[in-house]
């Protein structure tokens, strides 16, 4: 949703003083300094928008790839050498990546840099801003937002350095999971009581009190695997702290969809109950962190669905671009979709495509050899038409070895596509102004479900079996559920957060991202967790490798 957010459009003096990218423990050269900003009310306002413009940064793609493509959720194959990016996708899908592989260097630089952002501006307000109320929201803001990015960086790396501390540019090495989980449950509960408890549009894209409690409740539903204590009770607290609040409720069946369309935010239908914490897009601001950008229909819509000339098809979304196209599901994940009176089976390009009156077919005219790069017949050259068709599986027919399904009609239209965050027709790039939730209502609900079925007490009368019958009553016109095994709560959280990040977490919980899917065989648990970059090293000396790499 285009917004205008103070934190985000910032003044020109600010945005000029932060450099690009920081690691923890080096540095950040700036001219943002108490000598010279802020003073008043309003730069105390902007002074925080560097951290959540850092916040964007990678989350809708280095680490929406990261936490997708190592999973049955996703995949993005080579077709004809394009996509092939360094093998980083290859890595992904195989189990097999480096400290090299470019989305782990990404991540770790993208996360660092948040933490490197807030703790310089925590120091910055510190000493500047007045004491009272405001201030101590300011500073708890910025601090979820940091946690929000150690939370992050624990779940993907392990052990990793606490660096809270602006100015303090000593190595620092890795610290246990466990001592990061205490740092961050203790920190959070500190920000609680200076935090917003108003859901609007005053506090949208800033974390309030039931973010934290999010923040909370999903930690304590991992603690068992990140810190060997099971903490299950704690977590069905914190989500009844959500959901005695009364302040949201599910989307319906009518607006689930339009819940993630480009117009999403405090005000629009589904996004306005839902939404807990939201990270704002803006398709005419990328900000100053490179990758500040929402580029899912980039991706994810089939390039013949897309700008197109005469004959290549049809634009059906009515975007100014032509989209790339690499990235699909896998049928191992897209077989949780099997009702179909659900909702969200909408949320996927699937089979035979058709014009917006459902009756016309959408065409492409190309050639014989066009359409098949492997056709052998004397008359390749000759035309072919044929109806657009979304295929479910993925063959690497040109090469196994470079992970390439070849570079025809045939390859281009293999894997069946999520369109949730729909193309956006009012942007004029790739960019989109679709907000992307990380923590909704009805994960509470879902997380409060598996808290008690993991032998959490049950409280406020729930059972997992209503707590996710009253998700499912407003996802499907189908028959409520007799029971609930926490296998299906696992294919529920697969149908309700396909393509936002959370899989990756999910899998892991529950075992199975040792899995076979895809073409995927490798079952080595340290690969639970990823390298600690190589570039990392030479910032930090201190730090520590992850066992296996």
């Amino acid at each position: 949703m285009k917004k205008l957010i103070a934190y985000i459009v910032l003044p020109a003096l600010l945005l000029s003083a932060i450099s690009s990218c920081h690691k923890l423990d080096v540095p950040i050269t700036t001219q943002l300094t108490p000598d010279v900003f802020p003073r008043d009310s309003s730069q105390f306002i902007a002074a925080s928008g560097p951290v959540y413009v850092a916040l964007r940064g990678n989350y809708a793609a280095e680490w929406f790839f990261q936490q997708t493509y190592s999973t049955e959720e996703g995949i993005m194959p080579a077709r004809g050498g394009n996509w092939y990016d360094g093998a980083q996708n290859v890595q992904m899908h195989y189990h097999n990546w480096t400290r090299d592989n470019g989305y782990v260097n990404g991540n770790w630089d993208w996360l660092s840099t948040v933490i490197g952002y807030a703790n310089q501006t925590l120091s910055i307000l510190g000493t500047t801003e007045p004491a009272g109320a405001a201030k101590n929201t300011n500073m708890a803001e910025i601090k979820m937002v940091r946690d929000l990015a150690y939370f992050f960086m624990m779940d993907n790396y392990g052990n990793v350095p606490l660096d809270t501390v602006y100015g303090d540019f000593s190595p620092h090495t890795n610290v246990p999971r466990a001592q990061v989980f205490n740092f961050l449950e203790n920190d959070i509960k500190s920000c609680i009581p200076s935090l917003s408890t108003v859901n609007g549009v005053s506090t949208y894209g800033r974390p309030t009190v039931y973010c934290a409690y999010a923040l909370l409740a999903k930690m304590y539903l991992n603690a068992e695997y990140y810190t060997g204590t099971g903490r299950y009770n704690d977590c069905i607290a914190a989500c009844d702290n959500v959901i005695s609040s009364g302040k949201f409720n599910f989307a319906t069946i009518a607006n689930y969809l339009q819940m993630f369309y480009p117009q999403n935010g405090p005000t629009a239908p589904g996004s306005k109950d839902e939404f807990i914490f939201a990270i704002p897009y803006d398709a005419t601001s990328v900000g100053n962190y490179g990758r500040s950008a929402n580029y899912h229909a980039r991706y994810d819509v089939p390039r013949s669905m897309g700008l197109v000339s005469a004959g290549a098809g049809y634009n059906y979304f009515n975007i100014p671009y032509t989209p790339g196209a690499p990235a699909s599901t896998l049928p191992e994940f897209y077989a949780n979709f099997n009702d179909p009176n659900d909702i969200r089976n909408k949320q996927w390009l699937t089979g035979l495509q058709y014009r917006q009156d459902g009756v016309t077919p959408i065409t492409i005219t190309t050639t014989l050899k066009g359409y098949d790069q492997f056709y052998a017949g004397a008359n390749g050259s000759d035309p072919y038409t044929y109806q657009l068709n979304l295929t479910p599986n993925i063959v690497l027919r040109q090469s196994v070895a470079l992970f390439d399904c070849g570079n025809d009609e045939i390859a281009w239209n293999m894997g069946y596509r999520n369109i949730k965050f729909y193309p956006d027709a009012t942007s004029t790039s790739r960019n989109q102004n679709n907000d992307i939730p990380v923590f909704r209502y009805s994960d509470i609900i879902l997380m409060k479900a598996e808290a008690i079925l993991r032998g959490g007490t049950a409280t406020l009368g729930h059972t997992p079996l209503s707590l996710v019958n009253s998700l499912r009553a407003n996802r499907t016109t189908s028959a409520p559920l007799a029971t609930v095994t926490l296998n299906d709560i696992l294919a529920e959280r697969s149908r309700e957060f396909a393509w936002e990040g959370w899989h990756r977490n999910d899998v892991i919980r529950y075992g199975k991202y040792e899995g076979t899917w895809g073409f995927k065989t490798n079952n080595e648990t340290y690969r639970r967790i990823f390298p600690i970059p190589t570039g990392a090293f030479a910032v930090n000396p201190a730090l520590v490798q992850n066992p296996g790499y």
